[in-house]
């Protein structure tokens, strides 16, 4: 992925809020709550932000909470970064004057960014051709026919130079904690997370769990029924033959389905699978990798070590040492004083990650 800017040390960065009707009033509250927590920690203005609408009116969330903005859009220039709040019918919601707005602020290099639907909008104006994007997992196929291109990727949030783009619910949050981490330091992404409850600060590498009838369509039940039943025996995995017993296939007419619509084997489908879960369980609990391999249906530590190698581009015990952001500390500035908040928000639980496989992963695994 491409750097992104950072902002000079001291400064006050200003974020707007466009916001669509029908937007989620959960990716908003993600959004902004790092950055008040940003400046209550530090006791320092490190942020500012406002929200606002075409002409400045109320605009009703898609729980029918009516929101009053700050303001029209008039006057963009006193934002350094914009970003779009999108929701439910982002289709419909997008209008001719928002997609010339948003191309004005790019021409005055304004850096952009999208929250659940929100990089509809910014595909709708041309700008994410040749980025790469995230968008709620009800989104992705709509989007990626309607915007060819634009690589929409399945993560939870992607940076990809001056364009911010993350899926909705708690994703927003994962964004904005890794650009206030490379901004102000990661001890201050840290201390907002753990404020939060949140310890565990979720990456690019962290994946939606995308429906499979999302991606092959409801009218392949076999194939939602069989990897429903691969999900269900990761500890014992099924031999193949039993599985399309269960669902009156062929074990040819099986990989067939299976090279058709995940573009792999059925067993190359189960065995990610079961890596995926192992990672989940390595980041989340504190198994040995013995008991790791046993519970993910491996038959020796020495296997699973190696197809999780081959997999993820590291060990196992790698995974360990924490997430992207704790195994590559971000430069802090001197000026952030430590945060004795650190030591007060230890310990709190952590919220479980899902991730899905890709199909791009998926085909060059088969």
């Amino acid at each position: 992925m491409s750097s992104i800017p950072s902002v000079a040390d001291g400064a006050t960065q200003s974020i707007g809020f466009l916001l669509l009707d029908k937007f989620t009033l959960m990716s908003l509250a993600s959004a902004v709550e790092p950055l008040r927590m940003a400046n209550q920690l530090t006791g320092r203005t490190l942020y500012r932000w406002h929200t606002f609408s075409p002409n400045g009116a109320a605009v009703w969330a898609s729980d029918g909470v009516p929101i009053t903005p700050d303001g029209s859009w008039s006057n963009p220039s006193v934002a350094d970064t914009v970003i779009v709040c999108g929701g439910v019918g982002i289709q419909s919601a997008i209008t001719r004057e928002h997609t010339t707005w948003l191309q004005a602020l790019a021409r005055q290099s304004k850096r952009l960014g999208g929250v659940c639907t929100g990089s509809w909008a910014l595909a709708k104006a041309g700008l994410l051709d040749g980025y790469e994007c995230s968008v709620h997992w009800e989104f992705l196929a709509a989007m990626q026919e309607a915007f060819p291109r634009v690589s929409v990727s399945t993560s939870l949030f992607t940076l990809d130079r001056n364009r911010f783009t993350s899926s909705g619910g708690t994703a927003p949050l994962d964004m904005m904690l890794h650009l206030i981490a490379r901004d102000h330091g990661r001890e201050l992404a840290t201390a907002i997370s753990e404020m939060f409850v949140y310890e565990r600060i979720r990456n690019e590498q962290d994946h939606q769990r995308v429906p499979l009838k999302h991606v092959v369509g409801t009218h392949q039940p076999k194939l939602q029924e069989v990897v429903a039943l691969m999900e269900a025996n990761l500890e014992e995995p099924i031999d193949l033959d039993n599985l399309a017993e269960y669902v009156d296939l062929s074990r040819r007419q099986l990989e067939r389905l299976f090279q058709k619509y995940l573009q792999c084997t059925p067993s190359r489908y189960y065995l990610r699978l079961r890596l995926i879960r192992a990672r989940q369980l390595l980041k989340q609990t504190s198994l040995s990798i013995v008991e790791l391999a046993y519970v993910c249906g491996f038959v020796s530590t020495p296997h699973f070590s190696k197809c999780y190698r081959e997999h993820f581009g590291v060990p196992p015990s790698d995974e360990r040492s924490g997430s992207e952001m704790s195994r590559k500390p971000v430069a802090q500035p001197s000026t952030i004083k430590p945060l004795t908040t650190l030591d007060q928000a230890r310990n709190e639980s952590t919220f479980a990650s899902v991730r899905m496989m890709e199909r791009g992963d998926l085909a060059s695994t088969g």
